[in-house]
């Protein structure tokens, strides 16, 4: 598993433009990293709860959320974050969900063995 991560500013608005601080993530899984993913269906699993700046206050939150469906096939995911600082707060939250997601498939490779203990 390859995790790429970019910083960007970006311009936005037509009138009042405002400046935002975009932080991409790109993936790339191996083969059998894939293929774990794919049998045992974990595309639709939440990875991270996130609200990007321009969310307004009664937005769902399950639409902002990161699955694992946005990364799978190498897709670039974008979020907005309002200042570089929270931007870098949200990287250290992906890099942290990206090492528990490596586990995570690791874990899936395989079912559990038989475990005896005597009390």
């Amino acid at each position: 598993m390859r995790v790429s991560v970019d910083h960007h500013e970006v311009r936005r608005g037509v009138i009042f433009k405002k400046t935002v601080h975009e932080v991409s993530l790109t993936v790339q899984f191996s083969h059998e990293e894939k293929q774990i993913i794919r049998q045992r269906n974990l595309t639709k699993t939440k990875l991270l709860d996130r609200r990007p700046a321009h969310a307004k206050v009664d937005d769902r939150d399950e639409q902002f959320e990161l699955r694992m469906d946005h990364i799978f096939n190498g897709q670039t995911d974008r979020f907005v974050c309002e200042t570089p600082s929270k931007a870098k707060i949200y990287e250290e939250d992906l890099l942290l969900a990206m090492a528990q997601v490596k586990r995570w498939i690791d874990d899936n490779a395989e079912t559990g063995k038989r475990t005896v203990i005597e009390f």
